[in-house]
């Protein structure tokens, strides 16, 4: 499903430069729920924004099933983003002047999808994260956490393939990053999503089958869940 073969990533030149990602390579297969770990400035954030190809590495390779994105085009890794990925960020990415279900509704409008149909579907995913009693309200008339389950259900609402999810419970408390994550889990369990969370909460990745751990740009860890 994801195939990512020694992937480089520098920041800067010279004395300045930072490299960021060090021959990273490993595969997730479809369905597969992980994790990716680390402290702070390890490069996992890096590492999700190339595999999901909004970022582009040095070098390397990132297979999105039989598409090799790393030698696409930007309009056509948009487009595979569009129709096969969905996105959960820290901090929501909301537009503050469309209510829940407009929010929901955009990637589907993205792509050229009628609005009444993008209406429905939107409601559909919203009543999915318990928020239909929610559809008419504004991101500043939401919780945090509210606001984290309208992401979430704009991510869910083209059925994507993929959800690539950075650090999706830091901005919350405890009761509702673990609602947060039940919510991906559910997902990940009933339509075999594929699920990637970068996180530095040891909580939130026990929660997964895997943890693929970074320190220094590297992998040091691929498997079943590390302490260290």
């Amino acid at each position: 499903m994801i195939k990512i073969k020694e992937l480089c990533k520098t920041y800067g030149k010279g004395e300045a430069a930072v490299r960021a990602l060090k021959d990273v390579s490993f595969t997730i297969t479809k369905g597969e729920m992980v994790s990716i770990t680390g402290a702070s400035g390890c490069g996992k954030s890096t590492l999700l924004h190339i595999m999901a190809g909004i970022e582009s590495s040095d070098k390397g390779e990132v297979w999105i099933g039989d598409a090799p994105i790393h030698s696409w085009e930007d309009e056509k890794i948009a487009k595979l983003r569009l129709a096969k990925m969905g996105f959960v960020f820290q901090s929501y990415h909301l537009i503050p002047v469309l209510n829940a279900w407009e929010n929901t509704a955009l990637p589907l409008i993205a792509a050229g999808s009628d609005a009444n149909k993008a209406k429905e579907r939107a409601l559909e995913a919203l009543k999915e994260v318990g928020l239909t009693d929610k559809a008419n309200q504004y991101p500043n008339q939401l919780s945090g956490g509210q606001n984290q389950r309208v992401a979430i259900a704009r991510a869910i609402v083209g059925r994507p393939d993929i959800i690539w999810a950075d650090e999706p419970t830091g901005a919350l408390d405890t009761e509702t990053a673990d609602q947060i994550i039940g919510m991906l889990e559910m997902l990940n369990r009933h339509y075999h999503t594929t699920v990637v969370i970068v996180t530095h909460d040891q909580q939130v990745a026990n929660r997964t089958s895997r943890t693929i751990r970074l320190q220094n740009g590297r992998v040091i860890h691929d498997g079943g869940v590390s302490s260290c």
